[in-house]
C-alpha cells in the first residue's frame, strides 16, 4: 500500500485530505506544522508528501528545504498546497524542487489525479530501463501512460537499411534519433583532402545522432550503414519533448542514451596521446566488444581501410601492426577476418 503524508496547520484541511486519501486506498500520516511534517517523512519516508505553505514554526519551503537535503527523503514527490492568494508564489517550490502544486480550495479528483502522477513518475524514474530496443521503447511508453508527456507516438518505425547506405550525412539538419537494433554502422569525418577519420563504430543497441539533436545544430559527422541493419527511428519533435518536458525525465532518457560518452572520450584521448601499438591493440578490443556479445569470440570483419580510419593511421601501418601482432600469436587471420586469440595481452599491452 502506497503511503501519502499530508503536512497542513487547518485541522480541518488536514483530516478531510487525510479521509479521502484513506478512502482512495492509500495509508495516511499526518503533521499539523512543518517541523513536525518533517520528522514524519525522515521516520516514516512516505512515498508521497502534500505540504501547505503558510504554517507556523516551518513553512512549506522550510520543509522542502530540509527533505530535499536529506539523502532518504531527497527523491520524495512533493506536492504543495496553496492558497489562491498564495498562486503566484508557486513558481519559487517549483524551482526549489517540488513536483506539483495544488489551488484551495480543491476537488477531490484533483487531489487524487496528484497523487497518481506524482507515484507513476517516481515509478519511472526508479525503475532500470535497459538501453536496448525494448526497454527505450517501455520507457517511452511509460512516460507517456503516466502523463507525463503525452504529445508521443504509441510506437516508432523499425527500418531495413542495406551495406553502405547513409544515415546521414555531415552538415544536415537531424531529423532522427537512431537506435540500432541490429547490424554496424560507422560515423566518419572527410578531411578536405578526402581521407577518412571514423568518429565512432556502433553495433546493436548504440543510440546514433543524439549529440546534433540535444545541441540543436548540423551533425559534425557522416554515418553509413557497414551491413545490413535493422534501425528503430524516433522523429526529432518526440525526441526534444523526452528531453525539454520534464527535466526529471531528460534525466533518465539521457542517462539510459549515452552510456557510450565516456568509452568515446576515452578513445580519442587513446588515439592522441598513444603509440600505434597500443592504438591498435585498443582498438582491436574495442571492436571485439562492440561486435561480440559477452564470451563471444567470433572473427571480427571489418575492411583493413574502416580499421585505419578507426585508428587514424594509414593502412599500411595497420597492416604491418596486425601482421606483428599474428606472429605473436595474439590475433589469427584467415580470408581477410580478424580472432583474437589472447584478449588479455591485448588489453595490457604497453608498448
Amino acid at each position: 500500500m502506497k503511503s501519502v503524508l499530508v503536512i497542513d496547520d487547518n485541522p480541518d484541511i488536514r483530516d478531510n485530505t487525510a479521509e479521502i486519501l484513506e478512502l482512495a486506498g492509500y495509508k495516511t500520516f499526518t503533521a499539523e506544522n512543518g517541523k513536525r511534517g518533517v520528522e514524519v517523512a525522515q521516520r516514516e519516508k512516505p512515498d508521497v508528501i502534500v505540504c501547505d505553505i503558510m504554517m507556523p514554526e516551518l513553512d512549506g519551503y522550510g520543509v522542502l528545504h530540509l527533505l530535499r537535503k536529506n539523502a532518504d527523503t531527497e527523491n520524495i514527490p512533493f506536492v504543495f498546497l496553496t492558497a489562491k492568494t498564495e498562486r503566484s508564489d508557486f513558481r519559487k517550490g517549483m524551482e526549489m524542487g517540488a513536483d506539483d502544486y495544488i489551488t484551495k480550495p480543491f476537488e477531490d479528483i484533483e487531489l487524487l489525479n496528484a497523487i497518481e502522477v506524482r507515484l507513476k513518475k517516481a515509478a519511472i524514474l526508479d525503475n532500470k530501463y535497459s538501453s536496448t530496443q525494448q526497454g527505450v521503447s517501455q520507457f517511452i511508453k511509460d512516460v507517456k501512460n503516466a502523463g507525463l508527456i503525452n504529445q508521443l507516438a504509441d510506437q516508432y518505425d523499425v527500418e531495413n537499411y542495406t551495406k553502405k547506405q547513409a544515415l546521414y550525412q555531415e552538415s544536415k539538419r537531424p531529423r532522427y534519433l537512431y537506435y540500432l537494433v541490429k547490424g554496424k554502422v560507422k560515423g566518419f569525418k572527410t578531411h578536405e583532402d578526402g581521407k577518412e577519420y571514423i568518429t565512432d563504430l556502433f553495433s546493436d543497441g548504440d543510440f546514433i545522432g543524439y549529440l546534433a539533436l540535444i545541441e540543436d545544430k548540423n551533425y559534425e559527422d557522416s554515418a553509413v550503414v557497414l551491413e545490413d541493419a535493422e534501425i528503430m527511428q524516433i522523429p526529432k519533435e518526440d525526441f526534444l519533448q523526452m528531453i525539454y518536458g520534464n527535466m526529471d525525465v531528460a534525466v533518465k532518457f539521457i542517462r539510459i542514451i549515452t552510456q557510450n560518452v565516456k568509452e568515446k572520450e576515452e578513445r580519442l584521448l587513446s588515439l592522441a596521446y598513444s603509440s600505434l601499438r597500443k592504438r591498435v591493440a585498443k582498438a582491436l578490443v574495442d571492436i571485439n566488444q562492440k561486435f561480440n556479445a559477452e564470451n563471444e569470440n567470433k572473427p571480427l570483419e571489418i575492411s583493413r581501410e574502416d580499421f585505419a580510419h578507426y585508428v587514424g593511421t594509414a593502412t599500411e601501418s595497420l597492416i604491418r601492426t596486425l601482421s606483428d601482432f599474428k606472429a605473436e600469436k595474439l590475433i589469427e587471420i584467415k580470408e581477410g577476418k580478424i580472432s583474437i586469440v589472447n584478449l588479455e595481452k591485448l588489453r595490457n599491452l604497453l608498448y
